[in-house]
């Protein structure tokens, strides 16, 4: 087993006095004072959390941090109802509390309370707990993308043989449609493509990643999950097929990838799930602004997973909302910028990693704020997923949806301030061409930054010398074979946002425009 992963019983229990208080005395959110001394805790890669249900298990646990990176070590405190979770980062962390501060996490259908822990790494002794030690293990090598060496009797998971799962829906009382299950899938990773279809009576989905490891992280967090209250319950495997031909865009198939695609002859909805109704039980989450949020809902036996109200699902079914973005707006509100700082050039080059921006206008009796138009809501909301928390300029953005389905260019010659500025015409979005890699190489924001499009004759001393004069300082640096490419590593992942801000399409000379996007890897 990997020396960084240890999982068991915390050594002494006085590391845990300053959760001494009984678990009974506190109110639902814990007391006022409890409450914001706990939220005063500086960010830390070692999360507690608090109000897990009665019997609760690691992989339940494990399920809330696997989204959003690797998780090394778990500390079970089942009788207080409490657990502590280490990721492998502290900005996995980050992201982890920012989706977790908008979406109520939920454990077997129970709100559970999560924020950073004072410790900054779990000690273990993982000799007291081996079910524990053999789930982390497993889960380690699915994100690894190995095989554990455990014992054959425990969890045993080869290599994901591919990219693509198999989806059935049992108990499918209420409608279950492309777009519920992109918003659920979408959390474990880049959906690029899903058909969906009725075979031996059965609701069933083929869904491809980008990426295989993403595809069995999902199938070992799904699988066996309720959609919603105690019915649609995914029943996931892999499938024999590595990659998906989808020949229309419309309600029954999608590809992500590409948006040109035509709608065909499957524009007719399939009238038979609206007659289905619309669930009671559901945990709805449907926002005030009339938009969906997605909440991830992980329980097993009777919980749900409500990406979307069940009047929203029921309205996609019947075909009654827009199919582009799951019908959300493709319109977002950034707030708390650094107004000294902040440009619509700046925040077009950091939102359009995750989507191509098409206006941006900063508020003029408010500068601090900025609306951002992408193409879609699926863009949209995946910039929002991974941009919101962020430390830009200084400050922790912030980032919602709007109500505004548009971003208004002002009258020709209003705009003395250049506040509005429209990027619709742009040659720098990175998603216009249909099938292009940039789809398949979206990252939340990270310290190491890929480069690419570098020019013959760059070495790495100028690089250096170019990235730390954003000021920043560079920490490591490594050439792709081809020298075309390259990793640079940022002392923070704040310093790699300014370094991508200023220096995306950086004119190197001779026709070559420097290329800079997050990337997973570290150096």
């Amino acid at each position: 087993m990997d020396g960084d992963v240890a999982v068991g019983v915390k050594r002494g229990s006085d590391e845990l006095n300053m959760y001494g208080s009984s678990p009974n005395s506190m109110t639902a959110n814990g007391s006022d004072s409890k409450k914001q001394r706990l939220d005063e805790s500086p960010p830390s890669r070692v999360l507690h959390i608090r109000k897990l249900p009665n019997e609760v298990s690691e992989t339940e646990v494990i399920a809330l941090g696997l989204p959003f990176g690797k998780v090394t070590n778990i500390l079970m405190l089942k009788g207080k109802n409490q657990a502590f979770l280490e990721l492998g980062t502290e900005e996995a962390a980050i992201t982890m509390v920012n989706y977790y501060t908008a979406v109520t996490p939920q454990v077997r259908n129970t709100p559970v309370f999560i924020q950073y822990s004072n410790h900054k790494e779990l000690k273990t002794d993982s000799a007291l707990n081996q079910r524990a030690q053999a789930v982390l293990q497993a889960v380690s090598a699915v994100q690894d993308g190995s095989s554990p060496s455990s014992d054959p009797g425990v969890l045993d998971l080869a290599p994901p043989p591919s990219p693509v799962l198999r989806i059935i829906i049992d108990n499918m009382f209420y409608p279950v449609t492309l777009d519920v299950l992109q918003q659920i899938f979408s959390k474990f990773g880049t959906v690029m493509k899903i058909i969906t279809f009725t075979k031996n009576n059965q609701f069933q989905a083929l869904l491809q990643f980008s990426d295989p490891v993403n595809a069995q992280q999902a199938k070992l967090s799904l699988d066996g999950q309720n959609i919603y209250n105690s019915c649609c319950t995914l029943r996931i495997d892999f499938s024999k097929l590595v990659n998906l031909n989808v020949k229309y865009n419309n309600d029954k198939s999608r590809d992500y990838t590409r948006p040109d695609l035509p709608t065909g002859d499957g524009e007719a909805t399939n009238k038979d799930h609206s007659l289905l109704g619309t669930p009671s039980g559901a945990l709805a989450s449907y926002s005030s602004g009339g938009s969906y949020s997605s909440s991830l809902s992980l329980s097993q036996g009777g919980g749900a997973i409500s990406p979307l109200s069940a009047a929203a699902a029921a309205a996609a079914a019947a075909g009654r909302v827009a199919l582009s973005g799951s019908g959300v707006s493709g319109v977002l509100l950034a707030s708390n910028l650094n107004e000294e700082m902040v440009t619509p050039q700046s925040l077009f080059t950091l939102f359009g990693v995750y989507g191509d921006v098409q206006r941006v206008k900063i508020l003029y009796n408010k500068k601090d704020s900025a609306l951002i138009q992408l193409s879609d809501g699926n863009q949209a909301q995946l910039a929002m997923s991974h941009l919101n928390g962020q430390k830009v300029f200084g400050k922790v953005m912030r980032v919602t949806l709007s109500k505004h389905q548009t971003v208004a260019l002002p009258r020709e010659g209003l705009d003395d301030q250049l506040l509005t500025k429209d990027f619709s015409g742009s040659p720098l979005h990175r998603f216009k061409k249909p099938g292009s890699k940039n789809f398949q190489n979206i990252f939340p924001p990270s310290a190491t930054l890929h480069l690419s499009n570098i020019r013959d004759g760059v070495g790495e001393d100028d690089l250096r010398l170019l990235f730390s004069n954003s000021g920043g300082t560079v920490k490591a640096f490594k050439f792709f074979q081809d020298r075309k490419m390259a990793l640079i590593q940022m002392s923070s992942v704040e310093e790699a946002i300014q370094a991508l801000m200023d220096l995306h399409n950086y004119d190197m000379g001779g026709n070559h425009h420097l290329k800079v996007s997050f990337s997973k890897s570290t150096i």
